[in-house]
């Protein structure tokens, strides 16, 4: 990997009244290519003036061996600039803070340094920060995108506090309302991951003959276990409370907008259930993302289907793009899905 040293940097370290030392620049280029990197060297225009070893400093520049910026050109913004396009680090001690509206991953990017007895001591650069909510985030918006479609999808998000009891409670009070007013929602969140998945969907024909509601509990990823093993309880609470013919089928499901310790509920008639997702979803996303994103597609794929009010899953691609050099940066496209 390439890493570009900020040579003025490097050689005014430690200074105090001398000059900039040409050997902190030579020290730092050995210790980079012993760490296994192609360093670049990048000095300002007026380091030359300066550096202690002028001829020797001179040379290297002839040789191309140290690139100087052009003139009239901002060292730190240079700098930035070419780490950004060769996709390298930068071993330098100043932090660029006036430029983070411009360069959003120069921590990542950014390998500190120290001397102590002539000997460097190179660090490293932190890890990229994930963009808060990218996840939540990309659910908008392609739920937004299926929205421009057609296709509404259940937006609240009350995070109510999760036990069973109050789930059952909220239920008997939404569905005893429902038959006064009726229901306007659609699914919340289904999770490809739960147990017997397959066995569920092979229910659906059956639940919707038998069951007047579906009752989707949504929580947080954390908490899916133990809100399952209240489902049974909630349905044949919900059932017995209401004088239902049939008891309602509940289903867990994790769900990306809901916090931890809390669920959301949606309830709806059997008969507004797609069976699949008319289209699947395809992301793009930078280079920093794009791991975080990829680990969490299938939650993705939940989220959204369950939002449509489809009990099969759309197929989730995601891809990087060179194109999209800063963190958060993304796009969504739908594709029409098979049936």
């Amino acid at each position: 990997m390439k890493a570009i040293v900020d040579a003025s940097n490097v050689a005014h370290y430690g200074r105090k009244d001398g000059k900039p030392s040409l050997d902190n620049i030579m020290k730092a280029l050995k210790a980079l290519e012993g760490l296994g990197y192609d360093p670049i060297l990048i000095a300002d225009a007026s380091l030359r003036h300066e550096i202690d070893l002028k001829e020797e400093f001179n040379k290297l520049l002839d040789q191309g061996k140290i690139q100087q910026v052009p003139s009239g050109t901002t060292a730190d913004n240079y700098i930035l600039k070419m780490a950004e396009e060769e996709d390298a680090k930068i071993l330098s001690n100043d932090v660029f803070r006036e430029y983070y509206d411009e360069f959003q991953d120069i921590n990542s990017r950014r390998i500190p340094y120290t001397f102590k007895n002539g000997k460097i001591s190179v660090g490293t650069s932190s890890k990229p920060k994930k963009i808060k909510n990218i996840l939540q985030k990309i659910c908008n918006e392609t739920l937004s995108e299926f929205d421009k479609k057609g296709y509404d999808a259940y937006t609240l998000k009350k995070n109510k506090k999760l036990s069973g009891i109050a789930v059952a409670k909220e239920a008997i009070e939404r569905i005893a309302k429902s038959k006064e007013e009726g229901i306007d929602s659609k699914i919340e969140s289904v999770f490809m991951k739960i147990p017997l998945f397959d066995k569920v969907v092979s229910m659906v024909e059956d639940a919707e003959k038998a069951n007047d509601f579906i009752i989707f509990v949504l929580v947080s990823p954390r908490d899916y276990r133990e809100a399952v093993r209240s489902a049974g309880n909630i349905a044949v609470t919900v059932g017995d409370r209401l004088k239902l013919d049939h008891a309602p089928l509940v289903a867990v499901r994790n769900d990306l907008f809901t916090k931890p310790g809390s669920f959301e509920l949606n309830i709806i008639y059997s008969d507004e259930i797609l069976e699949e997702s008319p289209y699947n979803v395809n992301i793009t996303i930078n280079d920093h993302d794009y791991a975080f994103v990829k680990k969490n597609s299938r939650n993705i794929a939940s989220t959204v289907a369950a939002r449509l009010g489809t009990w099969k899953f759309p197929i989730v691609s995601v891809k990087p793009s060179m194109l999209m050099e800063k963190p958060g940066h993304f796009d969504i496209t739908l594709e029409k899905g098979e049936r």
